[in-house]
């Protein structure tokens, strides 16, 4: 039976071999996917987006933009789009007894 020393040494020349062959089968990859690019007239801007990223599967794609304000708060200027939690600020006014319809912009 091989010792712990032996059997953790066997490891990192699995896991080095494992990386290379990796990197090895990237690179032939890459080789080939340049090849036909060459041999297509080909560039990364032809196949949309930016170069490298991979495509996104399914849905519609997040724009990041932000949503107009629905309340406002009149004496801070705080506003809410009325999207997820209630800020403290509307729910202390609604306790005291103000409607949600009074903070409308």
């Amino acid at each position: 039976m091989a010792t712990l020393q032996e059997m953790i040494a066997q490891k990192a020349a699995l896991e080095k071999q494992i990386e290379e062959a990796t990197s090895h089968g990237r690179n032939e990859a890459i080789a080939q996917v340049k090849s036909l690019m060459v041999e297509h007239g080909l560039k990364a801007s032809d196949f949309g987006g930016k170069a490298g990223s991979a495509p996104k599967s399914g849905g519609k794609a997040k724009t990041g933009n932000k949503v107009a304000a629905k309340y406002r708060n009149a004496t801070t200027g705080e506003t809410w789009s009325g999207r997820g939690l209630q800020p403290r600020w509307l729910k202390a006014a609604m306790a005291s007894g103000k409607k949600i319809e009074d903070f409308a912009v």
